[in-house]
């Protein structure tokens, strides 16, 4: 059968999403990638945890299943995928491995920082958005990352 008449691969997975498409995708071209395979799973992983939460009520301190506030999302999400993080988003920064905007990747931590401080955090979805529990009085959603003053770990194996 010729290529022109192969179908691509997101008729043939037509319940996949595009990002893990992508994931799985990129990761498969890489032969001997294994450990980065993996490491990209359990990432992606994650925020499909947090995805599944979309709609679920922001409550300070809370740490799901039900309702969360920013670092209680990722603290769980990750969990659920195996990987324990700390409470706080600031003791979150400290505990991953910091990346420049540029290597930034669906799973990794996007901290939002006033100098030093680091006061947010969430999930990147990629295309420059986050998912995350924002504020009292809103719910768990995707949204575009607002402020140039974000930093973004990874978490490692």
């Amino acid at each position: 059968m010729g290529a022109h008449k192969r179908p691509s691969m997101l008729s043939r997975v037509k319940t996949a999403s595009a990002l893990t498409i992508a994931a799985v995708g990129a990761t498969m071209l890489v032969p001997g990638g294994v450990n980065d395979a993996e490491a990209a799973s359990i990432s992606i992983k994650a925020l499909q945890v947090a995805i599944s939460k979309a709609g679920s009520p922001y409550r300070w301190g809370a740490t799901g299943p039900y309702s969360f506030d920013c670092s209680g999302l990722t603290l769980y999400s990750f969990k659920q995928v195996g990987k324990q993080l700390p409470r706080t988003a600031a003791d979150q920064y400290n505990r991953t491995l910091h990346i420049p905007r540029s290597a930034r990747e669906p799973g990794d931590l996007v901290f939002f920082h006033y100098g030093s401080y680091v006061y947010h955090v969430g999930i990147y979805a990629g295309d420059n958005q986050i998912w995350h529990a924002p504020k009292t009085g809103s719910v768990v959603r995707r949204e575009r990352i607002w402020s140039g003053n974000a930093w973004y770990g990874r978490i490692d194996d």
